[in-house]
């Protein structure tokens, strides 16, 4: 009963953090932009590429079965927020930016690792 709370407190509030950090980079905000294109060089729309994929992540994890396609949504998580956190170190961004990915990293692992029997490629 402790793991099953332990994976849905975390799926929950990774979720939450996924698709509002989506939504965001799927608006085309001016600073958003600003910061993804000129501070870290990447094109703009990289910000529309990540925000449909953790979309997708989000619905993968959530839905009942599709064990390979969860696995997937884990690791697309992790590599996307190792990356943010690669990225803030890249150019020198404050302390403080790296909270973000790094509490959204965590809760992919926490959630992969606590995850029921039935939702694991190989229970």
């Amino acid at each position: 009963m402790k793991n099953k709370i332990i994976y849905w407190g975390a799926t929950a509030w990774l979720a939450l953090g996924m698709t509002s950090t989506a939504i965001v980079q799927l608006i085309p905000l001016k600073e958003e932009v600003e910061k993804t294109s000129g501070l870290l060089g990447y094109p703009a729309y990289f910000l529309t590429i990540i925000g449909v994929w953790k979309l997708l992540g989000v619905m993968a994890i959530l839905a009942p079965k599709f064990p390979l396609l969860k696995e997937w949504a884990y690791a697309g998580f992790f590599f996307v927020m190792s990356g943010a956190l690669f990225s803030h170190a890249a150019v020198g961004d404050a302390p403080v930016s790296y909270f973000g990915p790094s509490l959204l990293l965590i809760l992919t692992v926490i959630s992969w690792y606590f995850r029921p029997a039935d939702r694991k490629l190989n229970p």
